[in-house]
């Protein structure tokens, strides 16, 4: 029995442990994964591979999910591409700052594998 394949997501995330439970849960799901360990790789990978999606964290090293999202959103490759931030800063504050950065949606870390999908869902028309 094959999978139909619902769409290819790119995670960006320095956690080797997140981004494998992330991408375990999209796989087992249907999505195709492209993986990067950092927002320069996730960005160059955004334009070559040209995803779905991108599921970002916030904090990683050299550059942030914020400056991601806004390099993303300058790029005429990648500007229209759903992007979902997903941290462990849950205050409000965090979140108007993700939309105001070009987010379509966030979500906070420990999330469960519903709530991934159905914010991937909600993104991805």
């Amino acid at each position: 029995m094959s999978l139909t394949l619902l769409g290819t997501i790119l995670i960006v995330e320095d956690s080797p442990s997140e981004l494998e439970l992330m991408s375990h849960y999209l796989k087992e799901s249907g999505y195709n994964v492209i993986k990067a360990s950092g927002a320069k790789e996730g960005l160059e990978k955004a334009v070559l591979e040209k995803p779905d999606a991108i599921v970002t964290d916030v904090v990683m090293p050299e550059m942030s999910g914020f400056e991601l999202c806004r390099s993303l959103r300058r790029n005429p490759i990648t500007a229209k591409v759903p992007i979902v931030i997903c941290s462990s800063k849950n205050q409000e504050i965090d979140r108007l700052w993700a939309m105001r950065q070009g987010a379509d949606a966030y979500i906070t870390k420990p999330y469960t594998r519903e709530h991934l999908l159905r914010t991937i869902k909600s993104v991805v028309i």
